[in-house]
């Protein structure tokens, strides 16, 4: 028995993650916010790199000449190493663009600029002086204290048009913004939980409704007496209020904004509109900042041949300039991958964005990835816990692209639209009415997708 050992060389390849790409990845998947903070660390970071406030391209990222991006002209050589990045300032009621919810979007936005922009997508053109009028209303609670006559008096409307307003606002985040007092805003918050399927309380509204006070006192024992409950029920009831509620919408506003609320505002990272007839999409980081090497390392850089520049001159300058160029072109790429997400979703959804959701085709991310040219894994991480502002107003995830629930979404839309106003449908009786359409589904499930339409519970539409 004989045992021969060689030597082959056998040729194999292997994908290997370099860190770049690592990090490209993560920052490919960060929201607006999370990028936000990414460039801000960065820039605390890293002096090489610097953010310049311009006019700039919303296509290409580069700078504007006269509201002209030579960039992309008909003579364009190619966009600029440049990227987009922090939000301009707001625009003035006077400026043409004031009404552009993109422009809105981008901002940081206060209660008010929130309101603003949500009111002028749900209300029509004749009613958006007078939601003007009641936001400016608001105290700083977020309670609107004056009466609808009052409001109609000043703003030269009707009281019908102002309570329109009221309407469409009592649907917005923060829940129970614009309510007469306290009492009226936590009932509010009491009914949209119930109605989106969380567990209140049975004693809830009887507590906010005829006990604040005797609340604030503590008087447990004799609320407990006059309800005919327990006094430990009483308590449960007390910290679920506590807990879940706030008594002043402007403060609850704060709080989602920052991420300290039970329920965040949703912003949107991806804005499609209707501009001349045609479909736009907009990144949200488009008509921002830019960010560049700084000038100074970026004139040493070019320099670091000379002799006056010691080696470890030279290799901070090297380190820092190439970190910077780096991740200049991952937000750059961030950005090109989502613009070519995004207008593929326009082509092949355009129907639903037009239309309805009753458009809504078929769709899936591999189709997507194959249309552009990049790994199904790219698209899911490029849209993964990011949202979308359609022509209608309404902030939808992605995956709302690639799933056929929308067309649940329209059916129930369909169904209040249709409804006797006299006796609004609820949601049970849309459940039910599913049902018998072949479609099953939970009255919860109902409550769910009703509050992603932004439509009010059957207890406060056509009041």
């Amino acid at each position: 028995m004989s045992i021969e050992v060689s030597h082959q060389l056998i040729p194999t390849m292997q994908a290997k993650v370099t860190p770049k790409q690592i990090v490209a990845n993560r920052i490919l998947a960060m929201s607006s916010v999370e990028l936000q903070q990414a460039i801000a660390e960065e820039l605390d970071e890293n002096p090489a790199l610097e953010q310049v406030e311009e006019a700039v391209c919303p296509t290409c990222g580069g700078a504007t000449f006269g509201g002209t991006c030579p960039n992309c002209s008909p003579r364009s050589e190619g966009p600029t190493a440049t990227e987009l990045f922090e939000p301009s300032p707001g625009p003035a009621r006077d400026d043409p663009d004031a009404d552009d919810p993109i422009a809105r979007a981008e901002a940081s936005f206060t209660l008010q600029e929130h309101l603003d922009w949500n009111l002028r997508s749900l209300l029509p053109r004749e009613l958006h002086e007078v939601a003007t009028w009641v936001i400016g209303e608001l105290d700083e609670n977020g309670l609107l204290t004056r009466t609808d006559e009052e409001i109609a008096r000043e703003s030269g409307g009707t009281a019908g048009a102002v309570a329109r307003v009221r309407s469409a606002m009592r649907g917005l985040e923060p829940i129970g913004i614009g309510a007469r007092d306290v009492r009226e805003s936590l009932l509010l918050q009491l009914g949209h939980l119930r109605e989106t399927g969380h567990g209140v309380p049975g004693i809830a509204e009887a507590l906010v409704t005829d006990h604040l006070q005797a609340l604030a006192d503590r008087h447990f024992r004799e609320i407990a007496h006059v309800l005919g409950v327990s006094e430990h029920e009483v308590l449960e009831a007390w910290e679920f209020i506590k807990t879940n509620l706030h008594p002043y919408p402007a403060s609850a506003f704060v709080a989602a904004t920052r991420g300290d609320g039970p329920r965040q505002i949703l912003r949107p990272d991806v804005l499609i509109r209707i501009v001349d007839g045609e479909l736009e999409v907009e990144v949200v980081e488009s008509r921002r900042f830019s960010l560049r090497v700084a000038a100074s390392y970026a004139s040493v850089s070019a320099a670091l041949r000379s002799p006056t520049w010691s080696d470890q001159e030279k290799e901070h300058v090297r380190e820092h300039v190439g970190r910077a160029r780096f991740f200049i072109d991952a937000v750059r790429r961030r950005r090109a991958t989502l613009q070519r997400i995004a207008a593929t979703l326009v082509k092949r959804q355009h129907d639903y964005l037009v239309h309805g959701v009753r458009h809504l085709v078929p769709l899936t991310r591999a189709e997507v990835a194959s249309e552009i040219g990049v790994h199904e894994s790219t698209v899911s991480r490029a849209t993964a816990e990011k949202f979308v502002m359609v022509p209608s107003g309404e902030v939808v995830p992605f995956s709302h692209f690639f799933t056929a629930s929308l067309s649940i979404k329209d059916q129930i839309r369909a169904m209040i639209e249709g409804e006797d106003q006299d006796h609004p449908m609820s949601d049970q009786q849309i459940a039910d009415e599913l049902l018998a359409q072949g479609v099953a589904i939970a009255r919860r499930t109902v409550a769910k997708y009703r509050d992603e339409l932004r439509i009010l519970p059957a207890r406060l539409r056509h009041s």
